[in-house]
């Protein structure tokens, strides 16, 4: 009996002691005032069309090893679960973008998916948002986790000493992101977002290799990870605050049929009927990219990978096709 009284206590001061010493922030996916958002959230009303990734190393210290290589450019893009998981390595990037535009709601605008296994074992990424794809701007993150020593290869984390971090939530529970947080920051039009970038935080704790929060903490998570799938895995990102981009097709008695779309290099036009076209292609931001004569083809390699509106004239006619860069 003295035993069991004994066990019981230790496991009831254990968990005194664990619910001292939980951060300040949201706690994981499934507890009591989460803020994780499952990939089913009617909330949730698109999700990324097109990435663009920059391979961050398996071990940042010792690039021998080369970079990871699990995953693709389209694995982050469509729902939660549905194309896999793109790993990016120590310091690798996504830049991903949207059929429309993202704006400054009522509470969360976006959500970033990981794929955590059990919610403990947590790979890290700094957010970023652009509206123009060219100046991005971090939301202030927070990692109150300890860095007097670093958490190994295969450690875990506390999700409430965790904010403004993707990857804090366990694989289909995305982390979200709130935009007006980042409301007046001269650059940024927060009602018009077009890109958002996810940074591997590399998690080393010591120089030359740490990434620091917004309160110049060290980030301090699984290192080193030194394999193919190492570092931050995007699964996916879902928008909750969010205008699609309309195309309006007027009188489209011009093209029959464009391949291959998406493209990486070529674009081929079938035109209903010969004519003088002239065309302009403008990017999400409204910016125009090229323009010219239209024949049966045009090049797109100059391109950045992403989504454009192909707009086409001739004396009578007019219409807009979206064209996929990859």
């Amino acid at each position: 009996m003295k035993l069991t009284i004994t066990i019981v206590l230790s496991l009831l001061i254990g968990k005194l002691f664990a619910q001292e010493m939980a951060g300040p922030y949201a706690p994981p996916a499934g507890q009591i005032g989460t803020a994780a958002i499952h990939k089913d959230s009617s909330i949730i009303i698109d999700w990324a069309t097109n990435a663009i990734i920059e391979r961050g190393w398996q071990n940042i210290a010792d690039t021998s090893l080369g970079k990871t290589t699990a995953g693709n450019d389209t694995s982050a893009t469509d729902k939660s679960g549905i194309n896999g998981v793109v790993s990016l390595g120590d310091g690798g990037t996504a830049t991903l973008t949207f059929n429309g535009k993202i704006f400054d709601g009522p509470g969360a605008d976006f959500a970033v998916f990981e794929n955590s296994f059990d919610g403990l074992f947590l790979e890290l990424a700094f957010v970023e948002v652009s509206s123009d794809g060219v100046n991005f701007f971090r939301f202030d993150a927070v990692s109150l986790t300890d860095t007097s020593v670093q958490v190994p290869s295969f450690g875990t984390l506390d999700a409430t000493e965790l904010y403004n971090l993707a990857g804090k939530y366990k694989a289909q529970y995305g982390a979200p992101f709130d935009l007006n947080e980042l409301a007046g920051t001269p650059g940024l039009d927060v009602n018009s977002i077009s890109h958002i970038r996810v940074i591997d935080v590399v998690g080393n704790i010591n120089e030359p290799y740490a990434t620091y929060d917004s309160q110049n903490n060290p980030v301090n998570d699984p290192w080193n990870t030194v394999f193919p799938t190492g570092g931050f895995d995007l699964d996916a990102i879902g928008v909750i605050n969010f205008t699609s981009t309309s195309v309006e097709e007027l009188n489209n008695e011009i093209i029959l049929s464009i391949y291959p779309n998406p493209s990486s290099d070529i674009v081929y036009f079938k035109f209903k009927k010969q004519g003088n076209y002239t065309y302009q292609m403008v990017n999400l931001s409204g910016q125009q990219v090229a323009n010219g004569v239209l024949d049966s083809q045009i090049s797109i390699s100059q391109l950045e990978a992403g989504i454009y509106f192909l707009q086409v004239y001739s004396e009578n006619d007019f219409t807009v096709q979206k064209i996929i860069k990859q």
